[in-house]
């Protein structure tokens, strides 16, 4: 059994906006891991249209001199947890959003083809808000539940793509985040 999206029954706060920037895993690919990410736009602005705009093939080129150089991406995540705690998925977790790039976990390269991406609305030197904590726990125990491979296959993007990304970067808390998944915080 999967969960394709989050329903507002198993989680308040969710909002639904289809990325068309996704493709049908394969049939026979399990989802292995979860990989977590922070993205602010403009860089280091946060609130506003601008990540869901990136995400769903709408950002405007003109409305900051950065966007210039990223408009014409076509990237997704699952998820966005904004810094009030506020969930968006853009992507069913039964298909493949493109979060992770260029990547490897373990050995096997391409991670978009067996993970799930949740992005952070943050930077990496910037502390992510309580809100951001406790939504994100709750979200991967959902993801876990339904997805039981990921198991603790949990890694930031840092980890599967080094020297070419940083994120979730210094200032996420793994042993919070990993207490909270464990019902000790």
């Amino acid at each position: 059994m999967s969960v394709k999206v989050i329903k507002k029954g198993w989680l308040s706060k969710v909002e639904h906006l289809p990325s068309p920037h996704f493709e049908k895993r394969d049939d026979n690919q399990s989802i292995e891991l979860l990989v977590i990410h922070n993205i602010s736009l403009p860089p280091g602005k946060f609130g506003g249209p601008h990540i869901s705009n990136l995400f769903l093939g709408t950002l405007d080129k003109d409305a900051d001199p950065f966007f210039e150089e990223i408009y014409q991406l076509r990237v997704s995540a699952h998820c966005l947890i904004r810094r009030d705690g506020h969930v968006i998925q853009y992507v069913s977790f039964d298909d493949k959003a493109w979060h992770a790039g260029v990547s490897c976990f373990n050995g096997q390269e391409k991670c978009n083809d067996f993970s799930i991406g949740i992005e952070l609305e943050g930077t990496d030197n910037i502390p992510y808000t309580d809100e951001q904590y406790q939504r994100l726990a709750q979200v991967t125990k959902l993801i876990k539940q339904y997805y039981p491979n990921i198991n603790d296959n949990i890694t930031g993007h840092s980890d599967i793509a080094p020297g070419r990304k940083t994120d979730p970067g210094e200032s996420f808390e793994w042993d919070r985040y990993k207490n909270l998944l464990n019902n000790r915080e």
